[in-house]
């Protein structure tokens, strides 16, 4: 039996992005660290751990993780390829590191750019295991993991004034905005994104995850290029931001139909 470990760090959508490619790695055991706000999305591929609980982020790995390292046939690692202390205490381990995001891919969609690492064939869409039921509400999600990805809010406030359906505000535990609705946990997150009929939202994690549960998405893209980070599937669209509130609203109800 062939027991694979994949070190997978990141925020929720490089490990969105990841998925494709981590399905194509899962072996006859397959587990897999990770941060444990990540976990909720890789369970279905392996066992999972949080990469905190393992110790392998001390500045000298405890022998017990040495040992429980040494116990796989393949460790497949986007952790510490650029850490030269940490890749010279595990040089006789069978390691293979691969660079953790693309900045270097330009124009090669983060789902393409892991897949390739892996040498798997272009162009999956990732999906998450939660049931879609559209339950006829908007999810606006006007945040990001950075504030100069954010479109302004005034004008997500403008755009809810134009769709005819509850519109539903979802912000992170640590993002402010009054009567918005927060799950701590994503897998409860994934379970209520799946109920909408559309998701408004940034470039961010969040919208990613809103697609991977097969919502029609429309992403809101400013400074960051969306051919390298657009959510990928056959019902997303990208709005940009120098578009007025009225056309992106157009473009959430178009999407709507999906």
């Amino acid at each position: 039996m062939r027991r694979r470990l994949i070190l997978k760090p990141g925020a929720i959508g490089d490990t969105v992005v990841s998925l494709p490619a981590l399905e194509a790695l899962r072996a006859d055991y397959t587990e897999i660290w990770a941060p444990s706000q990540n976990l909720p999305l890789l369970r279905h591929l392996g066992e999972c751990r949080s990469l905190v609980s393992t110790g392998i982020d001390s500045l000298v790995i405890p022998d017990a993780t040495l040992r429980r390292l040494s116990e796989f046939d393949e460790i497949v690692s986007w952790y510490g390829a650029g850490r030269k202390e940490f890749r010279q205490q595990v040089a006789a381990l069978p390691f293979r590191f691969f660079p953790a995001l693309p900045a270097g891919e330009c124009g090669v969609h983060a789902v393409d750019f892991y897949l390739r690492q892996v040498g798997v064939a272009e162009g999956a869409i990732p999906r998450l295991p939660v049931a879609r039921h559209d339950e006829g509400f908007a999810v606006i999600h006007p945040f990001s993991g950075s504030a100069r990805k954010n479109w302004p809010l005034p004008q997500f406030r403008d755009v809810a004034k134009h769709l005819p359906m509850p519109v539903f505000w979802c912000a992170g535990p640590e993002e402010t905005l009054a009567d918005a609705v927060r799950f701590a946990d994503l897998s409860e997150l994934m379970k209520w994104l799946a109920g909408a009929r559309v998701f408004l939202g940034n470039d961010s994690g969040i919208a990613h995850l809103a697609a991977a549960c097969g919502v029609p998405v429309v992403a809101v893209f400013g400074p960051t290029d969306p051919r390298v980070w657009a959510p990928r599937g056959a019902t997303v669209r990208i709005a940009e931001w120098d578009w007025p509130p009225e056309r992106v609203a157009n473009e959430v109800l178009s999407c709507c139909s999906l």
